[in-house]
């Protein structure tokens, strides 16, 4: 086949590609089979190998991904993404109503009603009906380009069917995880996770959080291959530009729909707040019906020119606002109350529920989280309690309908001894969490501490997951970390299921870790208190093991950030013989416990003396490269905001509790961007 030839195969596949994608993914009615579409997209994809100058950026080769990007360029939006004023109460939509109407003069106002979409903001660039550029919310202003993932959401046109679009213009929408994916990607990290064997609280922290963060951490992916996996689809919302085909909302979003955009089916076109309401408390339960996450309505005037005369606020437009949902309570009842062991030993409360539907879903079991919520709730045996669950995989109870409480029963009391080695609990004074002290004898305790050192932001040994830790464990081969170093090939061998190459990868994985550096091996020591910003401290502040294991109480809490609690756990711990024994084997077996002496250098001293809180999500770089990048500028990050704050490093979406308390304190509110200029980059 000649160059002229595969150009015109190229193109028949493509067209024929673009409209069975559409067919499959917006439309819902494929007319060939996935086999069939299989053999076509392989047959494009080995044209565009042979023929690389023939390929195209919004080929549907690029649905399944495979490009790389180490660090999105930001882009700046041709139209400002403003958030929606939000309201939970029907009132505040009546002056809402009032304040257009009175604005506008008119006596009925034509409003659109939309579903609120749980999921991530994008903008989505258009030219001469191709994609050209999808950019994130970011600070409304600008956001991250992530064009290559975005072109693997299959609901999304890369090129546009039919004609009559502007040569230039915008679809906005909200790209969202559907439940059943994340449904069955959380089912599968279980599956995973329970046959490692790890306890349930410490599976609930590894599982997606909710269908909302997921999509937008997906998007965030460097490997376009794995945002393809996710299976993430997107409802456009709103059309930007000159020339648009219709002078209203409502008309242009169903043209949107004729070039190959994937809308809300349910969207509704209303006389009035009376039918606006109407259409609020008619999903308020329809939408558990749904394979995707809702949490509310979304208000639109409908006119364009009246949305013009209306016009915006600083933060939101005049001509629309969103009314949320309350969080779905239900009641149900408490059948047991179960405790689970994590790798500190904090013994961990859940209760076990009668199962009961609560937003589309069965709710078994809710989080008590400690002895003073049992306490609070002032929980019996058999109650009738009150769970509701916003957003979260694990609900919470909030409350107890004591008039349904049976005569004569029992308080529930938390346990007094460990349910895994009988051990008797300890509560520190001031502590809300009891204890299992046996940390060398309680089975999880001691597995927990060993899937801990092995982790990523620890030792990172990869090759060893939780089952291959038990496995070693229970024949007896490991104790603790340090023994990993004197394991051999032929004892992993005599395990069952164990093969040569397995054998060599752990071994090799377990070599590797010893050119972790120091701040990290601490980490992965597990000290009560010592999470990985205490042990960068502590690394940083004494160098290595010896002078930390001999500094006093004193001396430690000496430390930027150290305080007396910590000092003293730290103390305790090298005061324990065996933990000064552990230390020294995994010194002479070659694992790094002295800090790397470059990387005391700063960057600068431009924030010298300034400390931060960090909330939000932000566009050029992760919340963690924030906190390295404020370190190595001489600044400190710290969790909560105090009078001693000098800067809320606000992204997107700030945690709401956190930019009222900087308000109350006069603490001043930093974008992403000003803080940038702030050292200079």
């Amino acid at each position: 086949m000649d160059i002229f030839e595969a150009q015109e195969r190229i193109a028949i596949l493509t067209e024929e590609l673009n409209r069975h994608n559409y067919l499959y993914y917006v439309k819902a009615a494929p007319v060939i089979s996935d086999y069939d579409f299989d053999m076509k997209l392989k047959e494009l994809e080995a044209l565009e190998k042979e023929f690389p100058q023939l390929a195209d950026p919004n080929s549907p080769t690029k649905r399944v991904g495979g490009d790389i990007t180490k660090k999105f360029p930001v882009a700046e939006h041709r139209f400002p993404m403003l958030s929606l004023d939000n309201t939970y109460n029907e009132e505040e939509l009546f002056d809402f109503d009032r304040r257009v109407r009175e604005t506008l003069q008119e006596v009925e106002i034509e409003y659109v009603c939309e579903l609120k979409i749980d999921g991530a903001a994008i903008s989505l660039l258009y030219e001469k009906g191709r994609l050209v550029r999808a950019v994130t919310r970011g600070d409304g202003t600008k956001g991250d380009d992530i064009t290559a993932n975005v072109r693997t959401v299959n609901s999304i046109p890369l090129t546009l069917m039919g004609s009559g679009w502007p040569d230039l213009f915008e679809m906005r929408g909200e790209i969202f995880m559907p439940s059943p994916v994340f449904l069955a990607i959380n089912e599968a990290i279980r599956a995973e996770l329970e046959d490692k064997g790890l306890h349930e609280d410490e599976i609930t922290d590894k599982l997606l959080k909710n269908p909302r963060n997921a999509a937008a951490g997906t998007l965030k992916q460097q490997d376009s291959k794995a945002v393809a996996a996710r299976k993430l689809d997107c409802f456009v919302y709103g059309m930007l530009g000159d020339n648009l085909p219709f002078s209203s909302h409502f008309e242009n979003l169903e043209q949107s729909a004729v070039w190959g955009f994937k809308i809300n089916p349910f969207a509704r076109r209303v006389k009035g707040i009376s039918e606006v309401l109407h259409f609020i408390h008619e999903w308020e339960t329809r939408r558990n019906t749904l394979d995707y996450e809702t949490d509310g309505i979304v208000i639109k005037v409908n006119n364009y020119g009246f949305q013009r005369s209306l016009g915006f606020t600083a933060k939101s437009p005049r001509w629309a606002t969103a009314f949320k949902y309350k969080p779905q309570n239900e009641a149900t009842v408490l059948l047991s109350v179960s405790y689970q062991v994590g790798r500190t030993g904090a013994v961990t409360p859940v209760a076990n529920l009668k199962p009961v539907q609560l937003a589309g879903t069965t709710v078994k079991r809710a989080s008590l989280h400690n002895a003073d919520i049992i306490s609070q709730l002032d929980l019996h045996e058999g109650d009738t309690v009150f769970v509701e669950k916003g957003g979260e995989i694990i609900p919470k109870i909030t409350g107890v309908d004591i008039s349904k409480r049976q005569p004569g029963a029992k308080p529930v009391h938390f346990i007094q001894n460990c349910p895994e080695c009988q051990t008797a609990l300890v509560r520190a004074e001031g502590e809300a969490a009891y204890y299992c002290p046996n940390e060398k004898g309680c089975p999880p305790i001691i597995l927990g501490k060993l899937i801990h050192f092995v982790s990523k932001k620890a030792l990172d040994i990869n090759t060893l997951g939780e089952k291959t830790l038990e496995e070693l464990l229970k024949s007896g081969f490991i104790k603790n970390p340090a023994d990993l170093y004197i394991l051999r090939a032929e004892q992993v061998l005599s395990m069952e299921g164990y093969k040569e190459l397995s054998a060599k990868n752990i071994l090799e994985g377990i070599e590797a870790s010893k050119s972790i550096p120091f701040e990290r091996v601490l980490f992965g020591l597990g000290i009560r208190y010592v999470g990985e910003t205490v042990a960068k401290k502590l690394a940083f502040a004494f160098h290595n093991l010896e002078a930390l294991s001999a500094a006093g109480i004193e001396e430690l809490a000496s430390v930027e950030e150290i305080g007396i609690r910590i000092a003293e756990s730290v103390k305790e711990w090298f005061g324990n013989e065996e933990n000064r024994l552990l230390c020294q084997r995994l010194k002479s077996y070659g694992v790094q416990f002295t800090l790397d002496e470059s990387k005391l250098q700063k960057m600068s001293t431009k924030l010298e003396g300034k400390t931060f809180v960090i909330s939000g999500v932000f566009s050029r770089v992760s919340r963690d490269e924030l906190k390295k990048i404020i370190e190595q500028n001489g600044g400190k990050s710290t969790s909560g905001v105090t009078k001693k704050t000098d800067y809320l490093l606000a992204g997107d979406k700030p945690g709401p509790d956190k930019v009222k308390k900087a308000e109350s304190l006069g603490v001043p509110l930093l974008s992403e961007d000003s803080f940038f200029a702030l050292i200079g980059q």
